[in-house]
C-alpha cells in the first residue's frame, strides 16, 4: 500500500500599490515602521488563531480572525484578508469542518505572506 501525502501550497501576492501608498503617505522610515508593526501582529493573532480554535473558543476565533482582514488590507495582503473573511464565515455558519479547513488555509497564506512582505521589504530598504 502507498501512502499519499499532500501538501497544499498557496499562491500568494502582495499588493505593491498599497505598499507604495503607505511609503508616499508616511515616508520609508514611518511606512517600514507601520509594516513591521502590522507584521508583528498579523504573526501573534494568526498564532493565538490556532490556540483559540484548538480551545473551542470560536466568539474569541471570529473577533481575532475579523481583525487580520483590517491588519491584512492595511499592508496590501488581499489574499490573507480574503481567507480570514472565509473563516468569519463558516464560523458564523456553525461550520466546523468549514472552519477547520478555511483556518488550515489562513495558515498557509498567512505563512507565505508574511514571507512575501519580508522578501519585498528586503529589495526596498
Amino acid at each position: 500500500m502507498q501512502v499519499l501525502q499532500i501538501r497544499p501550497t498557496e499562491n500568494v501576492s502582495v499588493d505593491q500599490d498599497r505598499l507604495g501608498a503607505l511609503y508616499s503617505q508616511l515616508g520609508a522610515a514611518g511606512a517600514e515602521d507601520v509594516v513591521c508593526r502590522a507584521l508583528e501582529e498579523l504573526a501573534l493573532r494568526m498564532s493565538h488563531c490556532e490556540k483559540l480554535y484548538r480551545e473551542g473558543h470560536w466568539e474569541e476565533l471570529r473577533k481575532n480572525t475579523r481583525s487580520l482582514i483590517a491588519i491584512a488590507d492595511q499592508i496590501g495582503m488581499l489574499a490573507l484578508s480574503d481567507v480570514a473573511g472565509t473563516v468569519t464565515d463558516c464560523i458564523d455558519q456553525g461550520n466546523g469542518v468549514g472552519v477547520a479547513a478555511t483556518l488550515s488555509r489562513l495558515m498557509r497564506v498567512g505563512d507565505g505572506s508574511l514571507s512575501a512582505v519580508w522578501d519585498i521589504q528586503d529589495i526596498t530598504i
